[in-house]
């Protein structure tokens, strides 16, 4: 007998809306779900072919453990009797766990309450730290909040974009449909961006073509202009913002020309994008890694919180700075405190928090000091929980990361695959994953969904909060971690978070599109645009900030005569654990790539197809050339989707001190062909 199920896709954070087709217990096929409000029935090649990775022949089904240099199956037990006498092992400062953005928000709040409650450490942390960590850092100081402030369903009510460091039509597809309508009504697009991407020529208005890495000259120009040419808003900066003098002060001494010369932008662009975005009606600013994963990204997004604030375009539907994160859910894990200086809730460490927390959880003694962020947890912990990421691919200088892992007194890995991060693990668990489990999910703009188990996981695979209150149970704390099911997590995040305090698995149950957080109360709608009245700073107010223009860490030389930059593919996924396991995505683009600009291309004597081997001073990796006026001269363009030509072998690890984010997106490199 054929049946239909509804469900959300597990690629990206959109939350788009999926029927999957099911036989005899299996997924055999999957069709649109037209009513959806997200997706109404569209899906990008991902959303397409979202099931498959689930059947791969190399799914973990039983538990595996180290012995002799070789992974072999064991028990449940063994694997819990082994894990819990080595974290018995271990002091505060010594564990870590690194969560994942594909958790759902039941699994996050458990994985954080047991580094807290049962290991005493605040050593917590998820990809988030990868790739948005910037944005909490830069939007924090400004207007209060880090999140998404309308909902993605507003978007084509702006009539001018800012695309910044941001290729939406290959990365959020279903999100460009509502640019392309807003287009047709006549919207402008500004696009800010090293590459020619495709959103550049295919959406674009202006192109501002900048040097990588210099952003923040682009912004300040955009606003200096402005106020050059009285074009601000006045009265929205007299009556919602403060540090106007100060900023206006740093602007009247910029140099226009200086600023050419570091970006690379023709003044005239730059005028022309200034003046479309102040006088916009709705001005929207969408953001991603390509402005976040800098040394100076937290910098950037300061900056372009600035420019938002003194055109006024913040607190209606269709405006602000709207930070577009890339996993299913990589909102909902940071709301569930999976960072190492914010409890749930993004209640902050050092203010209290702790002291609340152990009234709600019946407990002492709760971590009250800033645990390690991602890379330094990964070089300094000695115990290390890693749970559905992959550092072996994601983190930055991978050969070092190697190193470190190898030196654990205990890795464990949790996840559906032996990734290249369970491949150095002492003990590898199976997770059950996506529709394998019920769970909710917090996407781009807040929205919270509840994904139903629709399929039994494979062998003997667990859902990821029940492995960790089994390890809780065992090191006696049985009652704080006393959950059957995915229901009772949830009624206590309700309890603990404020913002889901309304949000109900029964609402959620009936509202197709799910609830926007803060949802105070159960007969409260959910809020789909922050800052209407004032923002989230103490006092209420926009803090424009002033920002100096600072250079990569590492820009080319004699040695490392090109730029090389990381990004994703529309057919992949992050590190490929799941899009590389789907045959239709991976037969698009089955090995890895670069891209390099004809004229380079020649200098170099390579040809579209040619082996080449990409060097910086972490390391060698090959890969094929792609040439392509996409980059210009003096650019070279990564994916980072395929082990077999990792990226983060050979990117800078070096981190923005605001908020430990690696500069990806900007490193030194050479190339040679391959012999």
């Amino acid at each position: 007998m054929i049946k239909y199920e509804q469900t959300i896709c597990p690629y990206c954070s959109c939350g788009c809306g999926i029927y999957l087709t099911l036989k005899d217990g299996k997924i055999i096929g999957q069709e649109p779900w037209n009513e959806h409000p997200i997706n109404e029935g569209g899906n990008c090649p991902k959303g397409r072919n979202a099931y498959q990775f689930l059947y791969a022949e190399d799914r973990l089904k039983t538990p595996l453990i180290r012995k002799k240099g070789k992974l072999v199956k064991a028990s449940w037990d063994e694997a819990f009797d082994l894990i819990t006498s080595k974290l018995k092992e271990a002091g505060p400062n010594e564990f870590g766990l690194l969560a994942s953005g594909k958790n759902t928000n039941e699994d996050a709040y458990v994985e954080q309450k047991f580094t807290r409650v049962v290991m005493k450490t605040n050593n917590v942390e998820y990809c988030g730290r990868l790739c948005h960590s910037s944005t909490a850092a830069g939007l924090g100081p400004t207007v209060g909040s880090g999140v998404m402030p309308i909902s993605q369903l507003d978007i084509e009510k702006a009539d001018c974009f800012l695309l910044v460091g941001i290729n939406p039509s290959e990365t959020f597809p279903m999100m460009t449909r509502r640019i392309l309508r807003a287009k047709k009504k006549g919207a402008k697009v500004i696009v800010l961006d090293p590459r020619n991407t495709v959103t550049a020529r295919e959406l674009g208005d202006v192109h501002l073509q900048l040097e990588p890495g210099t952003d923040v000259a682009v912004i300040n120009a955009m606003m200096k202009i402005i106020l050059d040419e009285e074009v601000e808003n006045k009265e929205f900066i007299e009556s919602r913002t403060t540090g106007f003098e100060a900023l206006r002060d740093h602007l009247t001494n910029l140099d226009l020309l200086e600023m050419k010369e570091i970006s690379g932008v023709a003044t005239k662009d730059v005028k022309k994008a200034a003046r479309w975005f102040a006088k916009a009606r709705t001005g929207c600013v969408l953001y991603n890694q390509g402005l976040n994963q800098h040394i100076t990204g937290s910098d950037g997004i300061k900056a372009l919180a600035t420019l938002a604030l003194i055109t006024g375009q913040y607190g209606r539907p269709g405006t602000g700075l709207c930070p577009t994160r890339g996993q299913i859910n990589g909102e909902g894990t940071g709301d569930m405190g999976c960072l190492n200086v914010f409890y749930p809730g993004f209640q902050k460490v050092g203010t209290g928090a702790h002291e609340k927390f152990e009234k709600l959880w019946g407990v002492e003694d709760l971590p009250a000091n800033p645990g390690l962020p991602y890379t330094k947890m990964i070089q300094q912990t000695k115990y290390l929980w890693v749970i559905g990421t992959n550092p072996m691919m994601a983190a930055p200088d991978i050969d070092n990361v190697q190193k470190d892992l190898e030196d654990k007194e205990l890795l464990i890995v949790q996840d559906i695959f032996p990734t290249e991060t369970a491949q150095l693990a002492d003990i590898v668990l199976p997770a059950s994953t996506w529709v394998e489990r019920e769970g909710i999910h917090a996407y781009v703009d807040r929205r919270v969904q509840k994904i139903n188990q629709i399929i039994d996981p494979p062998g003997e695979a667990k859902p990821d909060w029940w492995i960790i209150c089994q390890i809780a149970e065992r090191m006696g704390h049985k009652a704080q971690f006393d959950f059957s099911s995915p229901g009772e997590i949830f009624e206590e995040i309700r309890r603990c978070v404020p913002p889901y305090k309304g949000i109900t698995y029964e609402r959620l149950e009936n509202t197709v599109g799910g609830i926007q957080w803060p949802c105070p109360a159960e007969d409260h709608p959910g809020t789909s645009t922050f800052f209407t009245q004032k923002f989230n700073t103490p006092d209420g107010l926009g803090h424009l900030q002033v920002v100096n223009f600072q250079p990569p860490a590492e820009l080319p030389d004699a040695e490392y005569p090109y730029i090389l930059t990381t990004g994703r593919s529309i057919f992949h996924y992050h590190t490929g654990t799941m899009s590389r396991r789907t045959p239709k995505l991976d037969a698009e683009v089955p090995s890895g790539f670069f891209q390099i600009n004809p004229k380079d291309a020649t200098k170099e004597n390579i040809k579209r197809g040619t082996k080449v081997v990409l060097t910086t001073r972490r390391g060698s990796i090959e890969a094929e050339a792609h040439v392509t006026n996409e980059v210009p001269e003096g650019l070279v363009f990564l994916p980072f989707h395929f082990s077999e030509a990792c990226a983060n072998k050979i990117t800078n690890p070096v981190l923005d001190p605001a908020c430990g984010m690696p500069e990806y997106k900007v490193c030194a490199v050479r190339m040679e062909v391959s012999k």
